[in-house]
């Protein structure tokens, strides 16, 4: 008589005593860099400390924040999206048209889900169809892109209602209230993760997709519904980018697709084998923000500032790599 084929269970010991030792020393390490360039940037720069620019660093990475939260599921399910940008000026477009025609709540409604549509629609390419990621985020990046500028003529849309430049400008006892949202997502986000059967199976697919399926794990249904998250994030942020702008734009959120996936490979989670932690993400993006701020400070061209971050990006990798052979 031959025993059964037992199959890796899912439990939450199973899923979190692997990630746990290598997420501790990247905290600890990613703490340590925050802390030296902030003495390296208030030592160049004493404007550095001042309550203004703290306020303006907390309000900028507060969209990086948004999405970086989103990017981090995705990477962790096994993929990555390359459309973030484009799909925020899409969104702050199509919105900010609402807006002006139908009023304040008709368009953070239409933004938040235009957002959810479509990243649930890239869930089902990937999850259904059986595309790459990769495939997926760079057509909807194309295609996102040229519908913001046919739909704004490649003009910004203004004339917003005046109550909504209070989401990206306004503050709650000196807290900027882009800070408050991304605080709440970075929360709402750990909790998903560590205390859901949803998050579990994101890792559990992420760490082997094939074993979560014959676990019993909806694969395909989870992978869809963490990109829907993931696109109602997306409209979310840019939702805030735009209220801060004070208008709609096709380029406003160009270039967030790389500084999310590099606040989140910064953080430590690792590409394609579903280890991380929405913890050490928020370390990244604050670690991106220090460094984007006080490089602006100290005025280092942006040119060079988008060098420093393919840099960084591949030097995490690297590094995650040399961790990974290790073990």
């Amino acid at each position: 008589m031959t025993k059964e084929l037992e199959l890796p269970s899912l439990n939450r010991l199973s899923i979190f005593n692997r990630l746990s030792g290598s997420s501790y020393l990247t905290s600890i390490g990613l703490i340590g860099v925050i802390l030296l360039m902030i003495l390296i940037f208030s030592f160049l720069n004493p404007n550095f400390y001042s309550g203004t620019n703290l306020r303006n660093v907390t309000r900028q990475t507060s969209i990086l924040g948004i999405v970086a939260c989103g990017q981090t599921m995705i990477i962790l399910s096994g993929g990555f999206d390359l459309s973030v940008g484009m799909v925020i000026g899409l969104i702050s477009v199509l919105s900010s048209l609402i807006m002006v025609e139908y009023g304040l709540w008709a368009g953070l409604f239409a933004g938040i889900f235009l957002g959810l549509f479509i990243g649930a629609f890239n869930g089902i390419m990937v999850a259904k169809a059986g595309l790459p990621a990769f495939i997926v985020t760079l057509a909807m990046y194309s295609a996102a892109r040229g519908l913001a500028l046919i739909f704004s003529g490649g003009l910004p849309i203004t004339d917003m209602p005046p109550e909504f430049s209070f989401i990206g400008a306004g503050q709650l006892f000196t807290i900027p209230i882009p800070a408050i949202i991304a605080g709440l997502v970075f929360i709402l986000c750990a909790l998903i993760m560590k205390k859901t059967k949803f998050g579990r199976h994101i890792y559990s697919i992420g760490g082997n997709e094939d074993a979560a399926l014959y676990s019993g794990v909806p694969v395909a249904y989870t992978k869809i519904g963490v990109w829907a998250l993931h696109g109602a994030l997306i409209g979310l942020a840019a939702l805030v980018l735009t209220s801060r702008a004070v208008s709609g734009h096709a380029t406003l959120g160009e270039g967030l697709e790389l500084e999310s996936i590099a606040a989140t490979v910064i953080g430590g989670t690792a590409l394609g084998r579903g280890k991380g932690s929405i913890a050490n993400t928020f370390l990244g993006v604050v670690a991106m923000g220090i460094l984007t701020n006080g490089l602006n400070l100290i005025n280092v061209s942006t040119y060079y500032q988008m060098v420093a971050i393919g840099v960084i990006i591949a030097g995490a990798v690297y590094i995650d790599q040399l961790r990974s052979n290790k073990s």
